[in-house]
Formats: structure tokens, sequence, C-alpha cells
């Protein structure tokens, strides 16, 4: 399989903490406390082996078991770890790992091995076909996300639309879903993100069933440069308003285009800020999780990005005082993100202060989509309230 980049991590964003690794030292027992009892190896412990699984640790987290079969192995976590290496049962073909996790934490992570990545074979929860995703137990549930498996192919909208852009340059496809029947338009950053490694269609259409949120036509919209089109410009709203905005309205799908939401991840959620602020008479609902805050002219370049003024661009432009009093923003962040919080800490207050009706909220994970989903939901719902 190959190695995909993932489009919801800025390339430079730092590693949030690293693992403590306690590993067994080869007693027969020493994987029964995991709910795995038999010879590490034999086909009935394959049999029987579902993980990762997690049992209380004496720090007041979790100590977590992964295991591979086969050849050497590490972990590779989604921003929130270093690797972890794997470490053979005696001369088996069993490797294993004991994690040291914190309390809720929800990570996406891959298995590398061979020169290629994997998803865990043991773990049921894939997120696209080299990825799984990992939950403590004490993690809050995402009940409108259905589980989905390494090998299963995404249904996608039926609705495509070609957008040939000028602004922007290049052609790009854009999916287009009605869920309910359609209504207010969202517009989902990193689209092939949400199509082809969480099933946020089916997401969205189990909350609407469920009356948790109003009909709403989703927009997928993939990137094509996530640094120059997501930094603060304006030549992606642009072509947003004069071009992709008019496409959906031609394109025979139910939508409203007067109560648009626009909802973004990272260097996304940084771009939805920045609409709000530039084009006022478009964007009045965003939804923003861990955005990129830190963001200033030239900070990609930097060997620490995050290391500069704290707020960043956004910061500077809200201290000009516009009036945002039209606005309402819901901003999310991971718990486990240390290094982000003082940048949305500031972004938060600063919005508020200049009259948005804000919502503030702390996802149980680090820099990953596995929990920005929970709060995608939730926070498109709350902006159309």
């Amino acid at each position: 399989m190959q190695l995909v980049p993932d489009h919801g991590r800025s390339p430079h964003q730092p590693v949030m903490a690293d693992p403590v690794t306690d590993l067994a030292a080869g007693g027969e027992n020493d994987f029964a406390a995991f709910g795995l009892p038999g010879e590490p190896g034999t086909d009935a412990f394959w049999a029987a082996a579902r993980t990762p699984v997690s049992v209380p640790a004496d720090d007041g987290g979790w100590l977590t078991l992964f295991l591979w079969r086969g050849s050497p192995a590490t972990i590779d976590f989604e921003s929130w770890s270093g690797p972890v290496p794997l470490r053979r049962w005696g001369d088996t073909d069993c490797w294993y790992a004991e994690v040291r996790m914190p309390r809720r934490l929800r990570v996406t992570y891959q298995l590398l091995a061979d020169g290629a990545a994997y998803a865990d074979p043991f773990n049921p929860v894939g997120a696209g076909g080299d990825r799984s995703v990992a939950a403590t137990p004490d993690t809050p549930a995402q009940p409108h996300w259905p589980v989905i498996g390494a090998d299963d192919v995404l249904p996608l909208p039926r609705t495509r639309l070609r957008w040939i852009s000028e602004r922007l340059g290049g052609r790009r496809t854009v999916r287009v879903h009605p869920a309910g029947g359609g209504g207010p338009v969202v517009l989902l950053l990193d689209g092939d993100d949400w199509l082809y490694l969480h099933p946020a269609m089916a997401a969205f259409d189990s909350a609407v069933a469920s009356g948790e949120m109003p009909a709403v036509t989703l927009v997928f919209v993939p990137a094509r440069d996530r640094e120059a089109e997501f930094g603060c410009g304006r030549e992606l709203w642009e072509a947003v308003e004069d071009e992709l905005l008019p496409l959906v309205a031609e394109s025979g799908v139910p939508a409203d285009l007067d109560r648009l939401v626009v909802a973004g991840q990272s260097l996304g959620g940084l771009s939805a800020m920045y609409a709000a602020l530039e084009f006022p008479h478009l964007v009045s609902r965003i939804a923003c999780q861990s955005p990129s805050f830190w963001w200033t002219p030239g900070a990609l370049d930097l060997a620490d990005p995050l290391s500069g003024p704290v707020g960043g661009a956004t910061a500077a432009r809200l201290r000009e005082a516009p009036d945002l009093s039209g606005l309402r923003c819901a901003f999310d962040v991971g718990e486990h993100e240390t290094p982000m919080l003082p940048h949305c800490e500031q972004v938060e207050t600063l919005a508020e202060q200049a009259g948005a009706t804000v919502r503030i909220s702390r996802s149980a994970s680090g820099h990953d989509r596995a929990g920005w989903r929970g709060a995608l939901l939730r926070d498109v719902a709350w902006a159309l309230a």
C-alpha cells in the first residue's frame, strides 16, 4: 500500500506528546490483563485478537495494547506522539506495544512495515485504506459516524461538478449532497478527506434524520495547494463567490445560498475565519476545528511555525476592531494540542470582544480529523440555529 499524506495536518505541525511505552518482559500472562489469554503467536491467539484495547494505568491514564502479525513494524500516530516501535514476542510472529495514553484521546494511526503503511488488521475502525482510529474508553462517543473498515469503499454523492477556476487555476471535482433533501449550504473545506477518509455524507444524513440538525446541502470543496489557498489571501473566496457557488446554484440540487456555513480544519479553519472577516456579506457562519491561528506570512518557512506572535495574523486583524455582530463562529481545538491553545484562545477572546456570537469547546484529541469529526456535526448545527 502507498503512503498517503494527511491533508488535515499542517506540514510543520509539531508532535504534541511522546507516549511512555511500557513494554512487557515476556511473561506468559502479560496479555491476559487485556483480555487476550492464550499463548501469543498461536492460531487460537490470533483468532481471538482484537486490539487496540486499553486498561487503566497507574497515572490515571490508559495502557493500550497494539498488535501486529508478521514482520517488524512501527506505530505512526497522527500528531499526538512520535513513532512507537513494536517488540517481538519471543521467536513468534507476534509483535506488540503497550502504549501509555492520556485520558480522553481519540487518535488516527498507521502500522508501518516493509516500507508501506497499513491499517490495523485487528481494529474494525478505519479511516481510509491505510489508517485506523483508536479511542480510550473515556472518550466521548461519536454516534452518527458509522464504523468503516479499511477495505470498505465509501459511497459518494451523486452530484458531481467540474470546477474550472480562472482565479485558482486548474480543474477540480466538487461533490454535492442534499442531506435530508437539501437546505443551507455547508462548505466542507478539504472535502476529499471528508469523502474518502471519514464518511461525512453518512454522518450528516444520520444527524439530520435524528433531528439534531436541519436539512443541509453539503459541498465538498477539494484543495489543490493547501498552503497557498488556505493562507490569508482573497483568491480562494473570490473564486468561491464568483465561480463555485453559481455552479452549485445551477446544479439542480436544492441549496439555500443565503444561509452559508463554512467548516474547516487546521489551515482550513484559518481560511474559514479569514472569509468571515474579509467577506462578511458572504460568510457569517463558521465552524473551525484546530484552526491555524499561529499563521503569519512566512510562518510556514520557520523551524517552529507556532513560535510567532500569539494569534498570528488573525489576532492582528481582530485588533482593528471589526464589527462581528453578525457572525456566529464555533471554535474547537484538541485537548492535547498544547502549543495550539494560546493561539486559539487569543482569537476566541478577540472575536467575542468584536461582537461575534462564539461557541468554544475542546475535543478529546490532538490535531486529528478523527477528533474533529465529532465537533463538525455539532458546530454546524449550532451555526445554523
